[in-house]
Order: structure tokens, then sequence, then C-alpha cells
């Protein structure tokens, strides 16, 4: 944030939070300086509404943060499958899907491998808010973030 970031990916998480409290503050920092947060989901494949997967967009004294987008992974298969296995879910917890299911990514020492994760699904969602950002300069982030949700 200090260094001019106007959007964050955060492909990382865990299922428990030793120091909740100074990463919530590290969240309302970044959000009150109207920074993008964008978060993996989880590769769980579980219902985050019965289980957290963090950081979340929620603090401890149950605010939300506004400018965070939380992301599952999608693969290219229609119907049921749509969803990847994997990932973690949940209709208020997690906004929208991307592709996740074997995008090729660079590897280790020069090379490329097909990856699955939400660790791929959110730098999608991520790419498609920096060219937003950067094509249309005047827009927040919270613009972008509707913009997004509303076209999901």
């Amino acid at each position: 944030v200090d260094n001019g970031a106007q959007i964050i990916n955060m492909s990382f998480g865990k299922g428990f939070s030793p120091d909740k409290r100074v990463v919530d503050d590290a969240v309302k920092y970044a959000d009150a300086h109207g920074v993008l947060m964008i978060h993996a989901a989880g590769n769980d494949g579980q219902d985050l509404a019965e289980g957290g997967n963090f950081p979340t967009p929620v603090y401890l004294d149950g605010a939300r943060a506004a400018n965070w987008i939380e992301v599952g992974a999608s693969s290219w298969k229609g119907g049921a499958e749509l969803a990847a296995p994997f990932s973690n879910y949940g209709k208020s917890q997690v906004d929208v899907f991307a592709p996740g299911v074997d995008i090729l990514s660079t590897v280790p020492g020069d090379g490329y491998a097909k990856e699955s994760g939400t660790s791929m699904a959110a730098p999608v969602v991520t790419g498609l808010a920096a060219v937003l950002m950067s094509y249309f300069p005047t827009l927040s982030a919270a613009d972008v973030k509707q913009i997004i949700m509303d076209s999901a």
C-alpha cells in the first residue's frame, strides 16, 4: 500500500490465523487507502460458511473489508463440474469463480507446467482488475469490484 499498490493479489491462505488482529489491521489499512484486495478462496473443497480460510474480509468485530474479492476456481467443464472440486465455496463467502484448473504456469528451473488451484484463479481476477484500472484510471477499487461482481 505504501509503495502505491492499487491492487493486491493474495494467492495464499490457511485454515487458522494465529494473530488475526494484526492481519485485520493490515487489511483495514489497505481498505482505507482504496486498495482492491483479491484473495484465493482455498483448495479444501469446503463451504467457507462452515469453516474458514484465512485471511478473511470479515474482521474480529464483525465488520467487513469493502474492497475485497474472494475467488474460487472454475474448470473448463460445464454443468456440475464448472466449479473445481477442490475449490472452497460459499454463497456469501466466495464472490466469483475464475479459471483455476490446468492453468499453464511458470515453474522453477525455467519451465512450464499445468497447475490447478485458487492461487491460479485469483491472479486471473487480479489481471482483469488491473486492465480495468489501467484502461479507466478514474475507477476506484469499489468501482472495479462492482464491475467484476456485476459481470461474473
